[in-house]
């Protein structure tokens, strides 16, 4: 009987044990979820968001995704180990009235910096220069009014004189006169040492190829959007 009862004592002390570290586990675990989890919120809450919103050089077209000059700065931001994420929302054959029909879907995400790459289709189509100014400006106005702490990068262009010398150069104008209005940054030619050089254009002469792309991430957006980044 006397070794029935130590037996019995035996197993309720090895089962009350077994529970203890059972749930001592579970706390563990519990305790451990909630860290990766506050962890998580903390990483997402520091992640900034660079957004460039464009037309077809912005897209990449002819080219993979990944090869485009926003994701070349992606590579170097992760390079760098800075914590923003670029968001590439070039759309091919965009107009700047396209763009601010779209933007206000665009902007359902909080960004940081915001590059404005729109105007080139408005220039080749001959559309009226007021025209392009006025939507560059509500686009402009429409990330503001959503977050006025959002910096703006805006990228100039230039157009081939088809139009004309008046033309042209009223619209190359456009981009430098909306920066200094609206106090944001000026990328002062996006295809700087790239257009109209074939090797570094693809077949259409129009849209960068690989090596063009890195051009215009590392010499001419780059250095613009660096400052922001510190």
């Amino acid at each position: 009987m006397r070794t029935l009862l130590t037996f019995c004592y035996f197993f309720l002390f090895i089962l009350t044990v077994s529970c203890g570290d059972k749930a001592a586990k579970k706390e563990s675990q519990e305790v451990t979820e909630e860290v990766k989890q506050e962890d998580n919120k903390s990483n997402e809450a520091s992640e900034k968001v660079i957004l460039f919103f464009g037309n077809s050089l912005t897209a990449g077209m002819g080219l993979d995704p990944n090869e485009a000059f926003p994701a070349v700065i992606q590579q170097r931001l992760d390079s760098l180990d800075m914590p923003y994420t670029v968001v590439n929302a070039g759309l091919s054959g965009e107009t700047t009235a396209a763009g601010k029909n779209r933007i206000n879907w665009v902007l359902n995400q909080k960004v940081d910096i915001f590059v404005l790459e729109l105007g080139a289709n408005d220039g080749l189509r001959g559309i009226p220069l007021e025209e392009t100014r006025s939507n560059l400006q509500t686009i402009i106005d429409k990330v503001l009014a959503k977050n006025p702490e959002t910096k703006i990068v805006l990228a100039g262009m230039q157009i081939p004189p088809n139009m004309g010398q008046e033309y042209t150069t009223g619209f190359r104008k456009i981009f430098p006169e909306l920066a200094d209005k609206n106090n944001a940054a000026l990328i002062p030619f996006l295809l700087e040492g790239v257009a109209g050089i074939p090797t570094l254009n693809q077949a259409d002469g129009i849209h960068p190829t690989v090596e063009g792309q890195k051009i215009v991430a590392y010499k001419n957006v780059w250095p613009v959007l660096e400052p922001f980044l510190n």
